[in-house]
Protein backbone atom coordinates (compact mmCIF):
# COMPACT_ATOMS: atom_id res chain seq x y z
CA UNK A 1 0.00 0.00 0.00
CA UNK A 2 2.87 2.36 0.70
CA UNK A 3 4.21 1.75 -2.78
CA UNK A 4 0.86 2.50 -4.30
CA UNK A 5 0.62 5.75 -2.35
CA UNK A 6 4.06 6.85 -3.51
CA UNK A 7 3.09 6.19 -7.16
CA UNK A 8 -0.05 8.29 -6.76
CA UNK A 9 2.06 11.12 -5.36
CA UNK A 10 4.18 11.19 -8.58
CA UNK A 11 1.89 12.48 -11.36
CA UNK A 12 4.88 12.76 -13.78
CA UNK A 13 4.95 8.99 -14.30
CA UNK A 14 1.22 8.73 -14.96
CA UNK A 15 0.36 7.42 -18.44
CA UNK A 16 -2.49 9.20 -20.16
CA UNK A 17 -4.21 8.28 -23.43
CA UNK A 18 -2.81 9.85 -26.60
CA UNK A 19 -2.48 12.81 -26.94
CA UNK A 20 -0.76 13.40 -23.62
CA UNK A 21 -2.68 15.56 -21.20
CA UNK A 22 -0.90 18.84 -20.60
CA UNK A 23 0.16 19.71 -17.11
CA UNK A 24 -1.57 22.40 -15.13
CA UNK A 25 1.59 24.48 -15.03
CA UNK A 26 1.49 25.01 -18.80
CA UNK A 27 -2.17 24.79 -19.76
CA UNK A 28 -2.74 24.38 -23.50
CA UNK A 29 -5.65 24.04 -25.87
CA UNK A 30 -5.81 22.08 -29.08
CA UNK A 31 -6.22 24.63 -31.88
CA UNK A 32 -7.99 23.76 -35.13
CA UNK A 33 -4.61 23.64 -36.86
CA UNK A 34 -3.57 20.70 -34.74
CA UNK A 35 -0.99 22.66 -32.75
CA UNK A 36 -1.04 23.42 -29.06
CA UNK A 37 -1.23 26.97 -27.86
CA UNK A 38 -1.21 28.37 -24.31
CA UNK A 39 -4.55 28.56 -22.61
CA UNK A 40 -5.37 31.24 -20.08
CA UNK A 41 -5.52 30.04 -16.57
CA UNK A 42 -9.00 29.43 -15.18
CA UNK A 43 -10.57 28.32 -11.95
CA UNK A 44 -11.02 24.79 -13.27
CA UNK A 45 -7.38 24.60 -14.24
CA UNK A 46 -6.32 25.76 -10.83
CA UNK A 47 -8.53 23.21 -9.11
CA UNK A 48 -7.39 20.20 -11.15
CA UNK A 49 -3.89 19.03 -11.89
CA UNK A 50 -4.77 17.84 -15.42
CA UNK A 51 -7.54 18.47 -17.95
CA UNK A 52 -8.56 17.28 -21.36
CA UNK A 53 -9.97 19.79 -23.86
CA UNK A 54 -13.47 19.02 -25.02
CA UNK A 55 -15.75 20.69 -27.52
CA UNK A 56 -18.84 19.97 -29.52
CA UNK A 57 -16.79 19.54 -32.74
CA UNK A 58 -14.10 17.32 -31.28
CA UNK A 59 -15.45 15.16 -28.40
CA UNK A 60 -13.10 13.47 -26.00
CA UNK A 61 -13.46 9.99 -27.44
CA UNK A 62 -12.58 11.23 -30.98
CA UNK A 63 -9.51 13.28 -30.05
CA UNK A 64 -6.93 10.56 -30.93
CA UNK A 65 -8.39 10.30 -34.47
CA UNK A 66 -9.59 13.87 -34.89
CA UNK A 67 -6.22 15.47 -34.27
CA UNK A 68 -4.39 13.89 -37.25
CA UNK A 69 -7.39 14.47 -39.50
CA UNK A 70 -7.50 18.13 -38.52
CA UNK A 71 -3.81 18.46 -39.23
CA UNK A 72 -4.22 16.90 -42.66
CA UNK A 73 -7.16 19.14 -43.54
CA UNK A 74 -5.42 22.29 -42.34
CA UNK A 75 -2.21 21.41 -44.16
CA UNK A 76 -4.18 20.69 -47.33
CA UNK A 77 -5.96 24.01 -47.00
CA UNK A 78 -2.69 25.88 -46.64
CA UNK A 79 -1.23 23.98 -49.58
CA UNK A 80 -4.16 24.89 -51.82
CA UNK A 81 -3.91 28.50 -50.75
CA UNK A 82 -0.23 28.57 -51.63
CA UNK A 83 -0.46 26.65 -54.87
CA UNK A 84 -3.59 28.48 -55.97
CA UNK A 85 -5.27 27.03 -59.02
CA UNK A 86 -2.87 24.07 -59.08
CA UNK A 87 -1.25 25.60 -62.15
CA UNK A 88 0.44 23.14 -64.45
CA UNK A 89 3.82 24.69 -65.21
CA UNK A 90 5.71 23.83 -68.35
CA UNK A 91 9.25 22.71 -67.42
CA UNK A 92 10.54 24.49 -70.51
CA UNK A 93 9.43 27.84 -69.05
CA UNK A 94 12.20 27.62 -66.46
CA UNK A 95 14.75 27.84 -69.30
CA UNK A 96 13.29 30.81 -71.20
CA UNK A 97 14.14 34.47 -70.50
CA UNK A 98 10.57 35.64 -69.93
CA UNK A 99 9.52 32.97 -67.40
CA UNK A 100 12.93 32.06 -66.02
CA UNK A 101 12.48 34.33 -63.01
CA UNK A 102 9.10 34.82 -61.31
CA UNK A 103 9.98 37.19 -58.49
CA UNK A 104 8.45 40.30 -60.06
CA UNK A 105 6.20 42.72 -58.21
CA UNK A 106 4.15 45.86 -58.74
CA UNK A 107 7.26 48.04 -58.88
CA UNK A 108 8.76 45.95 -61.68
CA UNK A 109 5.44 46.09 -63.53
CA UNK A 110 5.40 49.89 -63.27
CA UNK A 111 9.00 50.14 -64.50
CA UNK A 112 8.46 47.82 -67.48
CA UNK A 113 5.14 49.34 -68.53
CA UNK A 114 6.45 52.89 -68.28
CA UNK A 115 9.61 52.02 -70.19
CA UNK A 116 7.58 50.32 -72.92
CA UNK A 117 4.85 52.95 -73.04
CA UNK A 118 6.90 56.16 -73.19
CA UNK A 119 9.67 56.63 -75.71
CA UNK A 120 10.63 58.22 -78.96
CA UNK A 121 7.10 57.68 -80.35
CA UNK A 122 5.84 60.39 -77.98
CA UNK A 123 8.05 62.92 -79.76
CA UNK A 124 6.17 62.27 -83.01
CA UNK A 125 2.71 63.18 -81.70
CA UNK A 126 2.93 66.86 -82.78
CA UNK A 127 3.51 65.58 -86.33
CA UNK A 128 0.11 63.86 -86.17
CA UNK A 129 -1.48 67.05 -84.84
CA UNK A 130 -0.09 68.95 -87.84
CA UNK A 131 -2.30 66.79 -90.11
CA UNK A 132 -5.33 66.54 -87.80
CA UNK A 133 -5.53 69.96 -86.16
CA UNK A 134 -6.47 70.83 -82.60
CA UNK A 135 -9.92 69.27 -82.25
CA UNK A 136 -9.40 65.99 -84.08
CA UNK A 137 -5.91 65.58 -82.68
CA UNK A 138 -6.94 65.93 -79.02
CA UNK A 139 -10.07 63.81 -79.56
CA UNK A 140 -8.13 61.01 -81.26
CA UNK A 141 -5.42 61.03 -78.59
CA UNK A 142 -7.96 60.93 -75.74
CA UNK A 143 -9.99 58.10 -77.26
CA UNK A 144 -6.86 56.09 -78.01
CA UNK A 145 -5.57 56.51 -74.45
CA UNK A 146 -8.86 55.47 -72.81
CA UNK A 147 -9.38 52.53 -75.14
CA UNK A 148 -5.86 51.14 -74.78
CA UNK A 149 -6.15 51.41 -70.99
CA UNK A 150 -9.35 49.35 -71.18
CA UNK A 151 -7.77 46.72 -73.43
CA UNK A 152 -4.78 46.52 -71.08
CA UNK A 153 -7.15 45.75 -68.22
CA UNK A 154 -8.69 42.98 -70.34
CA UNK A 155 -5.26 41.45 -71.00
CA UNK A 156 -4.35 41.58 -67.32
CA UNK A 157 -7.56 39.75 -66.38
CA UNK A 158 -7.16 37.15 -69.14
CA UNK A 159 -3.69 36.12 -67.99
CA UNK A 160 -5.24 33.50 -65.67
CA UNK A 161 -8.72 33.30 -67.14
CA UNK A 162 -8.63 29.47 -67.13
CA UNK A 163 -7.87 27.85 -63.75
CA UNK A 164 -4.64 25.90 -63.86
CA UNK A 165 -3.25 27.75 -66.88
CA UNK A 166 -1.14 30.90 -67.23
CA UNK A 167 -0.91 32.54 -70.62
CA UNK A 168 2.63 33.84 -70.39
CA UNK A 169 2.81 35.25 -73.92
CA UNK A 170 0.51 37.18 -76.19
CA UNK A 171 0.67 34.44 -78.82
CA UNK A 172 -0.39 31.78 -76.30
CA UNK A 173 -3.47 33.79 -75.38
CA UNK A 174 -4.37 34.21 -79.06
CA UNK A 175 -3.96 30.47 -79.62
CA UNK A 176 -6.26 29.71 -76.68
CA UNK A 177 -8.92 31.99 -78.12
CA UNK A 178 -8.68 31.42 -81.89
CA UNK A 179 -7.03 28.00 -82.11
CA UNK A 180 -3.49 26.84 -82.66
CA UNK A 181 -3.02 27.77 -86.31
CA UNK A 182 -5.26 30.82 -86.54
CA UNK A 183 -3.89 32.26 -83.32
CA UNK A 184 -0.32 32.00 -84.62
CA UNK A 185 -1.24 33.61 -87.93
CA UNK A 186 -3.12 36.46 -86.27
CA UNK A 187 -0.78 37.27 -83.40
CA UNK A 188 2.73 36.06 -84.22
CA UNK A 189 3.44 38.30 -87.20
CA UNK A 190 2.24 41.64 -85.72
CA UNK A 191 3.89 41.06 -82.34
CA UNK A 192 7.25 39.93 -83.76
CA UNK A 193 7.17 42.62 -86.43
CA UNK A 194 6.32 45.21 -83.81
CA UNK A 195 9.20 44.10 -81.57
CA UNK A 196 11.71 43.82 -84.42
CA UNK A 197 10.53 47.01 -86.13
CA UNK A 198 10.70 48.95 -82.88
CA UNK A 199 14.22 47.62 -82.19
CA UNK A 200 15.39 48.65 -85.68
CA UNK A 201 13.80 52.09 -85.30
CA UNK A 202 15.49 52.49 -81.92
CA UNK A 203 18.87 51.76 -83.53
CA UNK A 204 18.27 54.43 -86.17
CA UNK A 205 17.00 57.00 -83.70
CA UNK A 206 19.69 56.22 -81.12
CA UNK A 207 22.49 56.49 -83.70
CA UNK A 208 21.21 59.80 -85.06
CA UNK A 209 20.76 61.19 -81.54
CA UNK A 210 24.29 60.16 -80.58
CA UNK A 211 25.57 61.97 -83.67
CA UNK A 212 23.69 65.16 -82.73
CA UNK A 213 24.91 64.86 -79.14
CA UNK A 214 28.49 64.59 -80.37
CA UNK A 215 28.05 67.64 -82.60
CA UNK A 216 26.60 69.73 -79.77
CA UNK A 217 29.25 68.74 -77.22
CA UNK A 218 32.27 69.08 -79.52
CA UNK A 219 31.04 71.86 -81.76
CA UNK A 220 33.64 73.16 -84.23
CA UNK A 221 36.52 71.54 -82.33
CA UNK A 222 35.72 67.99 -83.52
CA UNK A 223 34.98 68.69 -87.17
CA UNK A 224 37.92 66.69 -88.51
CA UNK A 225 37.05 63.10 -89.57
CA UNK A 226 33.71 62.77 -87.77
CA UNK A 227 31.91 59.45 -87.70
CA UNK A 228 29.32 58.86 -90.36
CA UNK A 229 25.70 58.12 -89.58
CA UNK A 230 26.14 54.40 -90.32
CA UNK A 231 29.11 54.25 -87.98
CA UNK A 232 27.03 55.84 -85.23
CA UNK A 233 24.40 53.15 -85.90
CA UNK A 234 27.10 50.54 -85.37
CA UNK A 235 28.23 52.14 -82.11
CA UNK A 236 24.70 52.20 -80.77
CA UNK A 237 24.10 48.59 -81.86
CA UNK A 238 27.23 47.45 -80.06
CA UNK A 239 26.03 49.09 -76.84
CA UNK A 240 22.65 47.39 -77.23
CA UNK A 241 24.29 43.99 -77.71
CA UNK A 242 26.41 44.43 -74.58
CA UNK A 243 23.36 45.29 -72.47
CA UNK A 244 21.30 42.47 -74.01
CA UNK A 245 23.47 39.86 -72.26
CA UNK A 246 21.31 40.20 -69.15
CA UNK A 247 19.61 36.81 -68.86
CA UNK A 248 15.89 37.40 -68.29
CA UNK A 249 13.12 39.97 -68.14
CA UNK A 250 13.36 40.52 -64.39
CA UNK A 251 17.09 41.17 -64.64
CA UNK A 252 16.48 44.25 -66.79
CA UNK A 253 14.19 45.88 -64.22
CA UNK A 254 16.98 48.31 -63.38
CA UNK A 255 17.34 49.24 -67.03
CA UNK A 256 13.58 49.70 -67.27
CA UNK A 257 13.72 52.03 -64.28
CA UNK A 258 16.48 54.07 -65.96
CA UNK A 259 14.50 54.11 -69.19
CA UNK A 260 11.33 55.23 -67.41
CA UNK A 261 13.09 58.05 -65.56
CA UNK A 262 14.90 59.27 -68.67
CA UNK A 263 11.70 59.11 -70.76
CA UNK A 264 9.70 61.18 -68.29
CA UNK A 265 12.58 63.62 -67.89
CA UNK A 266 13.36 64.30 -71.54
CA UNK A 267 9.65 64.41 -72.48
CA UNK A 268 9.14 67.13 -69.89
CA UNK A 269 12.30 68.96 -70.91
CA UNK A 270 11.40 68.90 -74.61
CA UNK A 271 7.97 70.48 -74.28
CA UNK A 272 9.03 72.91 -71.55
CA UNK A 273 11.97 74.16 -73.64
CA UNK A 274 9.77 74.44 -76.72
CA UNK A 275 7.00 76.36 -74.97
CA UNK A 276 9.38 78.70 -73.15
CA UNK A 277 11.01 79.89 -76.40
CA UNK A 278 9.40 82.35 -78.85
CA UNK A 279 7.39 80.68 -81.57
CA UNK A 280 8.64 80.73 -85.17
CA UNK A 281 7.17 83.37 -87.51
CA UNK A 282 4.37 82.52 -89.94
CA UNK A 283 3.11 79.75 -87.68
CA UNK A 284 -0.32 78.29 -88.42
CA UNK A 285 -2.51 75.73 -86.71
CA UNK A 286 -4.56 74.74 -89.73
CA UNK A 287 -4.16 71.09 -90.84
CA UNK A 288 -1.69 70.62 -93.65
CA UNK A 289 -3.38 70.44 -97.05
CA UNK A 290 -2.39 67.92 -99.71
CA UNK A 291 -2.45 68.13 -103.49
CA UNK A 292 -5.22 65.55 -103.95
CA UNK A 293 -7.99 64.00 -101.87
CA UNK A 294 -6.20 60.65 -101.94
CA UNK A 295 -3.07 62.25 -100.51
CA UNK A 296 -5.17 63.89 -97.80
CA UNK A 297 -6.68 60.53 -96.85
CA UNK A 298 -3.24 58.94 -96.65
CA UNK A 299 -1.95 61.83 -94.54
CA UNK A 300 -4.83 61.47 -92.09
CA UNK A 301 -4.35 57.71 -91.89
CA UNK A 302 -0.63 58.23 -91.28
CA UNK A 303 -1.45 60.67 -88.46
CA UNK A 304 -3.82 58.15 -86.86
CA UNK A 305 -1.12 55.50 -87.21
CA UNK A 306 1.35 57.75 -85.37
CA UNK A 307 -1.15 58.14 -82.52
CA UNK A 308 -1.70 54.36 -82.42
CA UNK A 309 2.05 53.79 -82.43
CA UNK A 310 2.37 56.05 -79.38
CA UNK A 311 0.40 53.44 -77.40
CA UNK A 312 2.45 50.41 -78.29
CA UNK A 313 3.41 48.03 -75.52
CA UNK A 314 0.43 45.68 -75.29
CA UNK A 315 2.52 42.99 -76.95
CA UNK A 316 4.56 42.94 -73.71
CA UNK A 317 1.69 42.94 -71.19
CA UNK A 318 1.40 39.15 -70.88
CA UNK A 319 5.18 38.77 -70.73
CA UNK A 320 5.51 41.32 -67.92
CA UNK A 321 2.77 39.63 -65.90
CA UNK A 322 4.40 36.25 -66.45
CA UNK A 323 7.38 37.36 -64.35
CA UNK A 324 5.23 37.58 -61.21
CA UNK A 325 4.36 34.78 -58.79
CA UNK A 326 0.71 33.83 -58.61
CA UNK A 327 -1.19 31.98 -55.89
CA UNK A 328 -4.83 31.58 -54.96
CA UNK A 329 -4.55 34.21 -52.24
CA UNK A 330 -2.22 36.52 -54.18
CA UNK A 331 -2.96 36.31 -57.92
CA UNK A 332 -0.61 37.98 -60.37
CA UNK A 333 -3.18 40.37 -61.82
CA UNK A 334 -3.33 42.42 -58.59
CA UNK A 335 0.28 43.73 -58.59
CA UNK A 336 0.28 43.90 -62.39
CA UNK A 337 -2.74 46.18 -62.54
CA UNK A 338 -1.46 48.26 -59.63
CA UNK A 339 1.83 48.88 -61.43
CA UNK A 340 0.10 49.46 -64.77
CA UNK A 341 -2.15 52.17 -63.30
CA UNK A 342 0.84 54.08 -61.93
CA UNK A 343 2.73 53.67 -65.20
CA UNK A 344 -0.11 54.89 -67.38
CA UNK A 345 -0.67 57.87 -65.14
CA UNK A 346 2.88 58.97 -65.93
CA UNK A 347 2.35 58.07 -69.59
CA UNK A 348 -0.60 60.47 -69.76
CA UNK A 349 1.50 63.13 -68.05
CA UNK A 350 4.11 62.72 -70.79
CA UNK A 351 2.09 62.21 -73.98
CA UNK A 352 -0.55 64.92 -73.67
CA UNK A 353 1.84 67.80 -72.78
CA UNK A 354 4.27 66.78 -75.53
CA UNK A 355 1.51 66.62 -78.16
CA UNK A 356 -0.29 69.80 -77.13
CA UNK A 357 2.79 71.83 -76.18
CA UNK A 358 4.75 70.76 -79.24
CA UNK A 359 1.94 71.63 -81.64
CA UNK A 360 1.40 74.98 -79.88
CA UNK A 361 5.11 75.81 -80.18
CA UNK A 362 5.63 74.84 -83.84
CA UNK A 363 2.18 74.38 -85.43
CA UNK A 364 2.19 72.98 -88.93
CA UNK A 365 5.89 73.90 -89.25
CA UNK A 366 6.69 70.74 -87.28
CA UNK A 367 9.31 68.71 -89.20
CA UNK A 368 8.72 65.04 -89.88
CA UNK A 369 11.50 64.09 -87.45
CA UNK A 370 9.45 65.17 -84.45
CA UNK A 371 10.23 67.30 -81.43
CA UNK A 372 13.97 66.67 -81.30
CA UNK A 373 14.44 67.75 -84.88
CA UNK A 374 12.27 70.84 -84.32
CA UNK A 375 14.15 71.78 -81.16
CA UNK A 376 17.48 71.43 -82.93
CA UNK A 377 16.26 73.26 -86.04
CA UNK A 378 14.52 76.27 -84.48
CA UNK A 379 16.25 76.75 -81.10
CA UNK A 380 19.77 75.38 -81.44
CA UNK A 381 21.15 78.93 -80.95
CA UNK A 382 18.61 80.06 -78.34
CA UNK A 383 19.04 77.23 -75.85
CA UNK A 384 22.32 76.51 -74.12
CA UNK A 385 24.34 73.64 -75.46
CA UNK A 386 24.35 72.01 -72.05
CA UNK A 387 20.56 71.62 -71.94
CA UNK A 388 20.42 70.33 -75.50
CA UNK A 389 23.24 67.87 -74.81
CA UNK A 390 21.51 66.57 -71.66
CA UNK A 391 18.23 66.16 -73.55
CA UNK A 392 19.86 64.18 -76.35
CA UNK A 393 21.82 62.05 -73.87
CA UNK A 394 18.61 61.15 -72.03
CA UNK A 395 17.07 60.08 -75.35
CA UNK A 396 20.06 57.80 -75.99
CA UNK A 397 19.71 56.17 -72.55
CA UNK A 398 16.00 55.63 -73.11
CA UNK A 399 16.59 54.04 -76.52
CA UNK A 400 19.16 51.67 -75.01
CA UNK A 401 16.78 50.50 -72.28
CA UNK A 402 13.75 50.29 -74.61
CA UNK A 403 15.73 48.09 -77.00
CA UNK A 404 16.15 45.49 -74.25
CA UNK A 405 12.50 45.14 -73.28
CA UNK A 406 11.23 45.11 -76.87
CA UNK A 407 13.81 42.56 -77.93
CA UNK A 408 13.07 40.17 -75.06
CA UNK A 409 10.10 38.42 -76.83
CA UNK A 410 12.33 37.77 -79.85
CA UNK A 411 15.07 36.35 -77.61
CA UNK A 412 12.42 34.18 -75.98
CA UNK A 413 11.28 32.86 -79.37
CA UNK A 414 14.85 31.99 -80.36
CA UNK A 415 15.53 30.12 -77.15
CA UNK A 416 12.13 28.39 -77.19
CA UNK A 417 12.84 26.90 -80.61
CA UNK A 418 16.29 25.78 -79.43
CA UNK A 419 15.11 24.19 -76.17
CA UNK A 420 12.18 22.43 -77.84
CA UNK A 421 14.55 20.74 -80.30
CA UNK A 422 17.41 19.92 -77.95
CA UNK A 423 15.38 19.44 -74.72
CA UNK A 424 17.98 21.33 -72.72
CA UNK A 425 18.51 24.96 -71.68
CA UNK A 426 20.59 27.35 -73.71
CA UNK A 427 24.19 27.71 -72.64
CA UNK A 428 25.73 31.12 -72.12
CA UNK A 429 27.41 31.01 -75.51
CA UNK A 430 24.27 29.99 -77.36
CA UNK A 431 22.24 32.69 -75.63
CA UNK A 432 24.89 35.31 -76.39
CA UNK A 433 25.06 34.14 -80.00
CA UNK A 434 21.32 34.58 -80.46
CA UNK A 435 21.42 38.12 -79.12
CA UNK A 436 24.47 39.16 -81.13
CA UNK A 437 22.84 37.74 -84.25
CA UNK A 438 19.58 39.60 -83.61
CA UNK A 439 21.34 42.87 -82.89
CA UNK A 440 23.35 42.85 -86.11
CA UNK A 441 20.36 41.72 -88.19
CA UNK A 442 18.46 44.74 -86.87
CA UNK A 443 21.48 46.90 -87.71
CA UNK A 444 21.64 45.66 -91.31
CA UNK A 445 17.89 46.18 -91.74
CA UNK A 446 18.29 49.74 -90.47
CA UNK A 447 21.16 50.40 -92.88
CA UNK A 448 19.21 48.91 -95.78
CA UNK A 449 16.05 50.83 -94.84
CA UNK A 450 17.24 54.13 -93.37
CA UNK A 451 13.79 55.66 -93.84
CA UNK A 452 12.24 53.18 -91.40
CA UNK A 453 12.34 55.70 -88.53
CA UNK A 454 9.90 57.91 -90.47
CA UNK A 455 7.42 55.05 -90.98
CA UNK A 456 5.80 55.42 -87.58
CA UNK A 457 2.39 55.36 -89.23
CA UNK A 458 3.07 51.95 -90.74
CA UNK A 459 4.26 50.54 -87.42
CA UNK A 460 1.22 52.10 -85.78
CA UNK A 461 -1.03 50.35 -88.29
CA UNK A 462 0.44 47.05 -87.17
CA UNK A 463 0.07 48.11 -83.53
CA UNK A 464 -3.61 48.84 -84.05
CA UNK A 465 -4.96 45.24 -83.90
CA UNK A 466 -2.55 44.14 -81.15
CA UNK A 467 -3.45 47.08 -78.90
CA UNK A 468 -7.02 48.02 -79.74
CA UNK A 469 -8.75 45.04 -81.42
CA UNK A 470 -7.33 41.65 -80.45
CA UNK A 471 -7.91 41.91 -76.67
CA UNK A 472 -11.64 42.52 -77.19
CA UNK A 473 -12.00 39.68 -79.71
CA UNK A 474 -10.03 37.32 -77.46
CA UNK A 475 -12.25 38.20 -74.50
CA UNK A 476 -15.47 37.62 -76.48
CA UNK A 477 -14.14 34.36 -77.89
CA UNK A 478 -13.13 32.98 -74.48
CA UNK A 479 -16.45 34.00 -72.91
CA UNK A 480 -18.35 32.32 -75.75
CA UNK A 481 -16.23 29.18 -75.40
CA UNK A 482 -16.87 29.12 -71.64
CA UNK A 483 -20.65 29.38 -72.02
CA UNK A 484 -20.59 26.81 -74.82
CA UNK A 485 -18.62 24.43 -72.62
CA UNK A 486 -21.05 24.97 -69.75
CA UNK A 487 -23.99 24.19 -72.02
CA UNK A 488 -22.27 21.03 -73.25
CA UNK A 489 -21.57 19.90 -69.69
CA UNK A 490 -25.22 20.50 -68.74
CA UNK A 491 -26.36 18.58 -71.82
CA UNK A 492 -24.09 15.64 -71.03
CA UNK A 493 -25.31 15.61 -67.43
CA UNK A 494 -28.96 15.54 -68.51
CA UNK A 495 -28.22 12.69 -70.92
CA UNK A 496 -26.53 10.70 -68.14
CA UNK A 497 -29.45 11.34 -65.79
CA UNK A 498 -31.98 10.19 -68.39
CA UNK A 499 -29.93 7.05 -69.06
CA UNK A 500 -29.79 6.27 -65.34
CA UNK A 501 -33.54 6.76 -65.05
CA UNK A 502 -34.19 4.38 -67.97
CA UNK A 503 -31.91 1.77 -66.44
CA UNK A 504 -33.64 2.17 -63.11
CA UNK A 505 -37.08 1.87 -64.72
CA UNK A 506 -36.11 -1.29 -66.55
CA UNK A 507 -34.66 -2.70 -63.36
CA UNK A 508 -37.86 -1.96 -61.45
CA UNK A 509 -39.88 -3.98 -63.98
CA UNK A 510 -37.83 -7.07 -63.15
CA UNK A 511 -37.62 -6.53 -59.40
CA UNK A 512 -40.46 -6.34 -56.94
CA UNK A 513 -41.55 -2.82 -56.12
CA UNK A 514 -39.77 -1.44 -53.11
CA UNK A 515 -41.23 0.59 -50.29
CA UNK A 516 -41.27 4.33 -50.97
CA UNK A 517 -40.17 6.46 -48.04
CA UNK A 518 -41.41 9.97 -47.43
CA UNK A 519 -39.58 12.78 -49.25
CA UNK A 520 -37.66 10.30 -51.44
CA UNK A 521 -38.98 11.82 -54.68
CA UNK A 522 -38.13 15.31 -53.50
CA UNK A 523 -34.56 14.29 -52.65
CA UNK A 524 -34.05 12.55 -56.01
CA UNK A 525 -35.33 15.62 -57.87
CA UNK A 526 -32.97 17.86 -55.98
CA UNK A 527 -30.09 15.50 -56.74
CA UNK A 528 -30.92 15.54 -60.44
CA UNK A 529 -31.04 19.33 -60.43
CA UNK A 530 -27.64 19.56 -58.75
CA UNK A 531 -26.09 17.08 -61.20
CA UNK A 532 -27.49 18.98 -64.18
CA UNK A 533 -26.06 22.22 -62.79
Amino acid sequence: MSNINTMEERPETELISIPATPRASTPEVLTPSGQRSPRPASKEAKSSTAWTPTSFISPRFLSPIGTPMKRVLVNMKGYLEEVGHLTKLNPQDAWLPITESRNGNAHYAAFHNLNAGVGFQALLLPVAFAFLGWSWGILSLTIAYCWQLYTLWILVQLHEAVPGKRYNRYVELAQAAFGERLGVWLALFPTVYLSAGTATTLILLGGETMKMFFQIVCGPLCSSNPLTTVEWYLVFTSLCIVLSQLPNLNSIAGLSLIGAITAVTYSTMVWVLSVSQPRPPNISYEPLSSASPAATVFSVMNALGIIAFAFRGHNLAMEIQATMPSTFKHPAHVPMWRGAKVAYLFIAMCLFPVAIGGFWAYGNLMPSGGMLRALFQFHSHDISRGLLAVTFLLVVFNCLSSFQIYSMPVFDSFEASYTSRTNRPCSIWVRSGFRVFYGFVSFFIGVALPFLSSLAGLLGGLTLPVTFAYPCFICFQMIAAFHHGTALRAGFSSVIIRKDNLNEASHQKLVAPKQVFPFEDDISCRHMDMVSI
